[in-house]
């Protein structure tokens, strides 16, 4: 689904990201973990043509990401609140999303409401701007709205940060739901190694740009990655 090749980021004269190699599959809930400055914001850029690689390329599907915008109507993503419109409420803005990936208002309110326990209350009919929400709440936001349009390929950065632990695991069973059942290529880049190792079946470690493990999850993981860490 997911192929890079040979692929550098190089930021005055300082390479910040060298992955050679790095295939992830249709339907694979991948985790992307590494210390800051590891290159895992670096990588999901890339992958999102929100920069140009210096060397190397990555496909989508089989789309050069920065050759092409193909890959965009199956893509979706959320990385931080910069990706919200402030100024709009949080029905507005889902029905903005729906329009732009084709889907209707009946469409979007169908979807929405897959996701009351989700919102707990706090996000609908509360008549108020994006901008005015807590950042756990903009969060919720941005990662429903990534749901929208059923992309086939969704990027998250640091989802679980600012939410409460009854989200937090309310999270992890959406993001499972999406790769076990509906085939869902889900990229996920985390500070938290808990979750992580809970959700994603796959686990690669960025250092200095690098890719220095690449571990498929299993009940030895958490403490294998903690073990790294704290080294």
């Amino acid at each position: 689904m997911i192929v890079t090749s040979d692929l550098t980021k190089v930021y005055s004269n300082k390479t910040v990201l060298k992955i050679q190699g790095l295939d992830i599959p249709k339907g694979q809930s991948f985790g992307l973990v590494g210390n800051n400055g590891a290159g895992k914001t670096t990588y999901f850029s890339l992958l999102l043509d929100l920069i140009k690689p210096t060397t190397g390329k990555i496909k989508n599907n089989n789309i050069q990401v920065d050759e092409s915008e193909d890959w965009k109507p199956f893509t979706s993503t959320f990385i931080d609140e910069s990706f919200l419109i402030g100024y709009l409420t949080p029905e507005e803005y889902f029905y903005f999303i729906g329009d732009l990936r084709g889907q209707n208002k009946a469409d979007v309110d169908a979807l929405l409401s897959q996701f009351e326990d989700f919102f707990h209350g706090e996000i609908l009919n509360q008549k108020k701007y994006l901008r005015d929400l807590s950042k756990g709440n903009q969060k919720k936001v941005g990662i429903v709205a990534a749901l929208i349009g059923n992309p086939e390929v969704i990027i998250l950065d640091e989802p679980f940060a600012n939410l409460d632990p009854t989200t937090q695991i309310r999270l992890k069973a959406i993001i499972k739901d999406l790769a076990e059942k509906q085939g869902v290529t889900v990229l996920i880049s985390s500070h938290d190694l808990l979750h992580v190792t809970d959700v994603c079946e796959r686990i690669v470690v960025l250092d200095k740009g690098e890719i220095i493990r690449d571990l498929t999850t299993s009940e030895a993981t958490l403490k294998e990655l903690e073990t790294h860490f704290a080294q």
